[in-house]
């Protein structure tokens, strides 16, 4: 199950901010829905605080966790600021050309080497507007999981980019340490590794 938070792709903009907690609730009433219980779960970079939040919040929903190219919020060791400053600019979603020129920077990996890849994921990319980008920024704002991220006690596969300009490795590692049943597995690429990389990274 893929799906578009509020204010993403294809999902409806509110007018109210959101934080986590909140979303993960809107996650588990999502599932209500459709009829599953429970369920594995897999969050990547902002989706990964989700992932992480709804593990906690839900135990009982969630059977095994994949945390990919994440951190724990607040408490985190950032990427440089140049690269910080192009993501909290929406214009990547919105400007093709700006994403091509930006990737390789903000995202590393293969994106460093080969120029495609990048116009690539400027084709895919939707979004569903300034507000709602901001709305996303909002909800990380002050957030982390560190202090409880040792009550997560379901299977966690923790996957990291060993070039990942937004999310150095070490967050990974913090992760994978504060986490009680994880393992950690580093790829050799960038940000977007389960995108680059998707035929390496799928049997792990």
């Amino acid at each position: 199950i893929a799906f578009d938070v509020p204010g993403v792709g294809g999902s409806s903009t509110p007018r109210n901010p959101y934080r986590f907690p909140g979303l993960a609730k809107l996650t588990a009433r999502m599932l209500d829905y459709l009829d599953y219980g429970q369920v594995n779960v897999i969050g990547v970079s902002w989706g990964g605080a989700l992932a992480q939040q709804f593990a906690h919040d839900y135990p009982e929903r969630c059977k095994k966790l994949v945390l990919a190219a994440t951190a724990a919020g607040a408490v985190m060791v950032p990427g440089k600021p140049k690269v910080l400053w192009m993501m909290a600019s929406p214009r990547r979603y919105v400007q093709p050309s700006h994403v091509i020129r930006i990737a390789p920077m903000i995202y590393g990996g293969g994106f460093r080497r080969d120029p495609d890849l990048a116009m690539h994921h400027a084709a895919k990319v939707r979004s569903g507007g300034k507000l709602g980008y901001y709305w996303q920024l909002f909800a990380g704002l002050g957030w982390t999981s560190i202090h409880w991220l040792h009550k997560i006690r379901q299977p966690t596969l923790v996957l990291a980019g060993d070039d990942d300009p937004l999310i150095p490795l070490i967050n990974m590692r913090l992760l994978a340490w504060r986490i009680p049943n994880a393992q950690l597995h580093i790829i050799d690429d960038g940000h977007l590794f389960l995108i680059t990389r998707a035929e390496a990274v799928a049997p792990i």
